[in-house]
């Protein structure tokens, strides 16, 4: 059952927008290697405010996806498309369906 998640939340920066937009898309075939990574979405939430939500069943599957390819995708890429450093929160889920 997953319990754990991670919320990602990133601004981008002026014009960038749709290099954004794709490189979040192009993340799923990344993530589509990580086993203990249960869900993962790419988000738009307005015109430029961009996320990532994943789930997890343990503690090792997060810390497995935090220092996968994605994240490292998206750390040598954010200075290039981010306004601002993604903001990541970790989550502890109280109910799912």
């Amino acid at each position: 059952m997953v319990k754990l998640a991670l919320l990602v939340r990133m601004e981008a920066k002026p014009g960038k927008e749709d290099d954004v937009e794709e490189f979040l898309k192009s993340g799923l075939s990344l993530v589509m290697d990580e086993p203990l990574t249960a869900s993962w979405y790419a988000l738009k939430i307005g015109p430029s405010t961009f996320g990532i939500f994943d789930t997890f069943e343990a503690e090792e599957g997060r810390d497995a996806h935090l220092s996968g390819k994605v994240a490292e995708a998206l750390m040598e890429n954010a200075a290039a498309l981010l306004s601002s450093a993604p903001v990541i929160e970790k989550i502890e889920l109280l109910a799912v369906k």
